[in-house]
């Protein structure tokens, strides 16, 4: 069920028509708005609302309505109808009334059965979906329509898909001016990435479903799973469950998982789009065992508070919050996601071998949750830190490449509203 509600009036109940948006303004703000053109141009000469406009009536507006009713872009229509003086040229009723009777979308004749839907819609959940269709390795046409099976029955559902054009931040935050309910980011950890960007510190909850090849941040929260993982997300979101987590920021950019600086940077340039979609996750591992050939040590200065520690280092990992996956992360054991600091994670191991024996380490580490001395491997916890490079080194933020060193990274601490 899109967010669109579609509106009529014969031109008597034009004015009452008005009325009844202004009344009503704050609830119609959170959706798209449909009209027919005499009176959309009615609506719009007194409220300052955005409303699409179609042809008028007596050029077949009514059935441009009908269509998108059809379509299922309409979650109701208003048509405010003059049976004592309806005039030859306005729109007629019964093309609407049975494709309304057919898709099972509410229609109001009245001012009384009009408010009766803008009271049911004030109580309603008006979600907006941004949907990456480039993610993972599915279908995204099915995966959509599954996400619309399950959830349009419980929610107001708007979707948006990300383009070449018009990326998940700049949809998100058009979302946002809407005023939703709730907010779900469906894609890969950029994807939920940019989108917990707009959402930080708004108090709207964030809803996830994984469908990106790793899928961390989805992971790290217990909200993916193998068996029928949309299905699974979309049964968390509409269960209501929140819970608050830190976030961060990297260079003014959103961090909500780790920015990785050296080896785990070089990986994930080496795992293209080319090798996710025919790999998908072992690409990464394939990545990161070709650079442990290639890896070349670093000099790093870490600044914190104030003070600058200076290292010889393959990886640094700061992290938000890291799945046991999320290996180079796993310097103690365990990333909090809700402790208000970043976890940090240099990696000095000189050797193929060495680097292979400090991983292992850090993988056990992170399945028993042990804080035990890892040779190769320095720890810091802070809630805002510098790193410089020399040579300067690649950064992946989330999944993504934005740069090289150096990077200011400081933690936005209970941050976001997550649906868990």
């Amino acid at each position: 069920m899109a967010g669109t509600i579609a509106l009529i009036a014969h031109d008597r109940h034009k004015d009452r028509m008005s009325d009844f948006i202004g009344r009503h303004l704050p609830v119609l703000n959170r959706y798209k708005l449909i009209a027919t053109e005499h009176t959309g141009k009615r609506i719009r000469a007194t409220h300052d609302l955005e409303i699409k406009v179609v042809a008028s009536g007596t050029l077949g507006g009514d059935t441009q309505i009908a269509a998108e009713v059809v379509a299922g872009n309409i979650v109701a229509v208003i048509f405010l109808l003059d049976l004592l003086g309806t005039q030859p040229q306005e729109p007629k009723i019964e093309t609407i009334v049975r494709v309304c009777t057919l898709h099972n979308v509410p229609l109001a004749t009245n001012l009384a059965t009009a408010e009766a839907i803008i009271h049911s819609f004030a109580n309603s959940v008006v979600a907006h979906l941004i949907f990456n269709p480039v993610s993972g390795q599915g279908d995204s046409e099915q995966d959509l329509k599954l996400i619309k099976e399950i959830l349009e029955p419980h929610l107001h559902l708007e979707v948006h898909q990300t383009t070449a054009e018009i990326g998940s931040l700049e949809l998100a935050q058009q979302a946002i001016a809407s005023d939703p309910d709730l907010i779900i980011a469906s894609g890969g950890d950029g994807t939920v990435s940019a989108v917990a960007g707009a959402v930080m510190n708004s108090d709207i909850p964030l809803g996830i479903i994984p469908r990106g090849t790793a899928n961390a941040f989805a992971m790290a929260l217990g909200i993916t799973q193998q068996i029928l993982p949309i299905r699974r997300a979309c049964e968390i979101i509409l269960a209501g469950k929140t819970r608050i987590v830190d976030a961060a920021r990297c260079n003014g950019m959103p961090l909500i998982l780790l920015a990785g600086v050296g080896f785990e940077a070089e990986t994930v340039a080496r795992a293209d789009r080319e090798a996710k979609n025919r790999w998908g996750s072992l690409a990464y591992i394939v990545a990161g065992w070709q650079q442990l050939e290639q890896q070349l040590m670093f000099d790093a200065e870490i600044e914190i508070n104030g003070k600058t520690q200076k290292f010889q280092a393959g990886a640094i990992t700061v992290a938000n919050a890291a799945p046991v996956t999320s290996i180079m992360a796993q310097g103690t054991g365990r990333v909090v996601v809700d402790d208000g600091l970043l976890d940090v994670t240099i990696a000095t191991a000189e050797t193929k071998l060495q680097a292979v024996v400090t991983m292992l380490g850090m993988l056990e580490s992170a399945l028993i949750h042990t804080n035990n001395e890892i040779n190769n491997v320095v720890h810091l916890q802070t809630s805002k830190l510098k790193i410089s490079a020399d040579p300067p080194q690649k950064v992946v933020l989330d999944g993504e490449i934005i740069g090289t060193t150096p990077l200011v990274i400081e933690t936005v601490p209970k941050a976001l509203k997550v649906l868990v």
